[in-house]
């Protein structure tokens, strides 16, 4: 059973994106929306550019709890609003950072409070993850 900290900060990690990571979490997902590999397509509906995949994101954030959690079967419910996208440039990618601190905590649950940031922005709104105590 690990011990939490209101406030503490638990993990942290920086993911760089690439072009490639869309290709390869497409075929991975089965998602092939093409938004997330054609600049054409993605400027004919509008967008700033080719898009991550909303669950690569999703992904990534609770992801950086492994190491912290040593189980990633604690995890009880994680959750987050989308709230901005996330541009890979095709040749300079794109940097996304994941903090990762202590919300709350009662007898039995930790809630992580997860910040994805992409260009000092935040991506993902209400991230949280509920983690058993034991």
């Amino acid at each position: 059973m690990s011990l939490f900290t209101v406030g503490e900060v638990i993990a942290e990690r920086s993911v760089h994106l690439t072009r490639e990571s869309l290709v390869r979490y497409a075929g991975a997902s089965g998602d092939f929306n093409p938004i997330h590999y054609r600049d054409d397509v993605a400027a004919a509906v509008g967008l700033p550019g080719v898009l991550a995949h909303g669950m690569l994101t999703m992904g990534i954030a609770v992801g950086t709890l492994a190491e912290a959690l040593g189980d990633t079967g604690r995890i009880a419910d994680y959750g987050v609003r989308f709230t901005r996208p996330v541009v890979v440039d095709p040749e300079a990618g794109a940097d996304l950072h994941v903090s990762a601190k202590v919300g709350a905590v009662d007898d039995e649950i930790a809630r992580i409070d997860l910040t994805v940031t992409f260009a000092e922005t935040t991506v993902l709104g209400k991230a949280q993850v509920r983690v058993r105590l034991s």
